[in-house]
């Protein structure tokens, strides 16, 4: 994927980057795999703000992702690679050899007219789905499983990619992109490849109206706020924070705290992501 850079035409413009969608096959997406997505703006269902800074942004509709990849050794081909507005990956349509059609995230690589398939003898190709018992040590994946069965949960995003490195009894320790090493139940499915769009990290907005289209509202520093509104706020000009630690508008240490509180899980960290961590 190629990056656009605009014309400095104005002071937003400079600097500014965008996708060039040269990968893109199809303008408008499969009316069958569409959900309407109700616009919440971070509220419960009693309309109070759970969630802040989100709100507007462009309509936009859920495209029906196959995380499951339970279409076992039903080969299909991959009809369109399709933009997304509610991710940071595209998409590819499948179309089965029984008529069904399914949307899967797109690894790197993966071209219209491709053949892919999902299944415990299936090869080791970009787009296949196997079990992780069957996927030989060193491979990179995605779209990797927790539970058998429930569909994939971990690295989903553009660009991102873990790796295989040991087997052992049941389980399977996979370097996640974080650099936390996790165990994974060897029945689980994963997706060989890396994701693709890899250049999604390199796209500068350039200004707040992409943001705002992205449904992102703006965010206000606590030290600009009184003190009734933000343990930082108040005194007379700028102050420091004057406490041990910075603290959230609920007064909760933040900036690096550690909130992980789920023991239940522990056991299948190997190693943390950062050293130190609870």
């Amino acid at each position: 994927m190629a990056i656009k850079i605009y014309k400095p035409t104005t002071p937003s413009r400079r600097g500014m980057t965008g996708y060039s969608f040269e990968e893109i096959t199809k303008d408008t997406p499969e009316r069958s795999l569409l959900v309407i997505r109700k616009a919440r703006a971070g509220r419960n269902n009693q309309g109070r703000i759970t969630v802040r800074h989100q709100g507007g942004g462009v309509r936009q509709y859920i495209r029906n992702i196959d995380f499951k990849r339970d279409k076992l050794n039903i080969p299909a081909r991959v009809a369109a690679i399709e933009y997304d507005p509610n991710r940071t990956a595209r998409l590819a349509l499948l179309n089965y050899a029984d008529g069904e059609k399914r949307y899967i995230i797109a690894p790197m690589g993966l071209k219209v007219d491709d053949s892919i398939i999902a299944g415990p003898n299936a090869e080791i190709r970009p787009g296949n789905s196997l079990p992780i018992s069957n996927i030989p040590v060193g491979t990179l994946v995605h779209n990797i499983e927790l539970r058998e069965g429930k569909g994939a949960q971990l690295v989903r995003s553009a660009g991102t990619s873990a790796q295989l490195i040991a087997k052992e009894g049941d389980y399977a320790q996979i370097r996640l992109p974080s650099g936390e090493v996790r165990l994974v139940p060897q029945k689980c499915y994963a997706t060989i490849g890396q994701v693709g769009n890899v250049d999604h990290g390199n796209i500068k907005l350039g200004k707040a109206g992409r943001k705002r289209l992205m449904g992102i509202r703006p965010s206000v520093r606590g030290t600009a706020m009184s003190p009734r509104d933000h343990p930082h706020g108040g005194g007379e000009g700028r102050q420091p924070v004057g406490m041990p630690g910075p603290k959230s508008p609920w007064g909760k240490p933040t900036r690096g705290y550690r909130t992980r509180r789920n023991k239940q899980t522990d056991k299948y960290i190997v190693r943390r992501r950062k050293s130190g961590n609870r």
